[in-house]
């Protein structure tokens, strides 16, 4: 590897300075009120008979307050006569198995003794119907053998598609509760049709299982619940496209565009279904979602936690280091991308042996016209935009900037994560 420090040796990195964005951002004091309180202004617990097994399909996203919007809907649940226990709804993610997908839960939070209901986790499917170009749509074994179910699911911008409905509730049933086989059915055509798949399948899913209402959770700028929706299953259509749009008005951004290297130090699933999310980098694995910089290098320098070794999105990077490379657990990023059809997403970028390589060599390949007064960014991971790092060449522009203030004077970039976002 001499040849590659000796190359990079004189590439130089900019001072960066510390700046906090501020974004509107609703956020809900009381979230185990804010659930009781949707579910009783929708009226819907009277559709629960006492004794009724009550499904609670969850999935795999790092919903804020996730754990605790669960329990109390398990709790609403008992309220109303119902026996709740808990479903993945979370496609192929986990492995495709159905250990794996339990363990997802787990990792998020959403314990057996926490919530109070326990998890049945497995991946058999039931075919409830075919849409009229012949694709089969499939429901949990589990699920589809309740007396009535319940859809959790947070409504955002999908990172691969643009529609009327993008992640949701619809998705969820459409995907998430489809398991591994109703993932591979609806990304069989790939994400050209998605928007009509997903509106078109979740209709028959409806139809065909006794799903009685989902929780809707919109989430501000800093990833807090911002909003709480219960929404009867009829009107899925009709409401969930409002909140998708009310969901991107309180998305947050990178106040600074163009970026000639966007550094950022991890990706994972909890973090995003393409470990980080093209609605903010820009960097999208499909020509069917745009939006966000323009952004000419991405440099991934870790993976989360949660994650366990799933680097799915490692292909929109296009540098990492070698020990991103050696963390990953290949099949379940390929387990992902077998499924979406989406394989740019696991391929592995030009891996450096430290940060410090990673960056110059990012830098190195921009193309800015003066590498000394390089645009560059620095964040922790496409869900933490409150305060980020920005190179000194983007000082006047963030003074100018409404929503931006300034933490910090210049200094040298920090590759330690602890003091970085400590």
């Amino acid at each position: 590897m001499k040849i590659i420090h000796d190359m990079l040796k004189n590439i130089p990195i900019p001072k960066m300075i510390k700046v906090r964005q501020n974004f509107y951002a609703p956020e809900i004091a009381d979230v185990p009120k804010a659930v009781h309180q949707s579910i009783n202004q929708a009226g819907v617990l009277k559709r629960i008979s006492p004794g009724d097994q009550v499904a609670i399909a969850v999935g795999s996203r790092g919903i804020a307050d996730i754990p605790i919007i669960v329990r109390e809907v398990v709790n609403a649940v008992k309220q109303a006569g119902g026996i709740p226990f808990i479903v993945p709804a979370m496609g192929s993610h986990g492995g495709a198995t159905a250990e794996g997908q339990k363990e997802v839960l787990v990792h998020l939070g959403v314990k057996e003794e926490f919530v109070g209901a326990p998890i049945r986790s497995n991946m058999d499917v039931v075919e409830v119907g075919r849409l009229g170009n012949g694709l089969p749509v499939y429901i949990d074994k589990h699920a589809y053998e309740a007396d009535k179910i319940i859809v959790i699911n947070r409504v955002k911008p999908h990172t691969a598609f643009r529609g009327p409905v993008e992640s949701g509730l619809m998705k969820m049933i459409t995907i998430g509760l489809g398991k591994q086989k109703g993932a591979e059915a609806a990304h069989q055509y790939s994400f050209k049709y998605m928007a009509r798949h997903v509106i078109d399948m979740a209709k028959i899913v409806i139809q065909q299982a006794p799903i009685i209402f989902g929780v809707a959770v919109l989430e501000n700028a800093y990833d807090r619940p911002a909003k709480i929706v219960a929404i009867p299953a009829e009107q899925f259509e009709t409401v969930e496209p409002e909140l998708l749009v009310e969901a991107k008005s309180l998305m947050p951004r990178i106040m600074f565009n163009p970026i000639d290297v966007l550094v950022v130090d991890e990706i994972g699933k909890d973090i995003s279904g393409d470990g980080m999310d093209p609605n903010i980098t820009g960097r999208y694995a499909t020509p069917y979602a745009s939006g966000g910089p323009d952004v000419t290098r991405i440099v991934v320098l870790g993976l989360s936690e949660k994650t366990d070794g799933n680097a799915n999105g490692i292909g929109l990077a296009d540098i990492t280091t070698k020990k991103v490379k050696e963390q990953i657990i290949w099949e379940k990023g390929f387990a992902n991308a077998l499924t979406s059809t989406v394989v740019s997403v696991v391929k592995l970028p030009m891996f450096l042996e430290t940060e410090e390589l990673a960056v110059k060599a990012a830098i190195k390949t921009c193309n800015a016209f003066d590498l000394k007064k390089v645009r560059m960014v620095r964040i922790e991971n496409t869900l933490a935009l409150r305060e980020i790092w920005i190179s000194e060449s983007l000082l006047d522009e963030a003074l100018q900037t409404e929503g931006i203030e300034i933490l910090s004077s210049p200094m040298e970039m920090d590759f330690s994560s602890e003091q970085t976002w400590g």
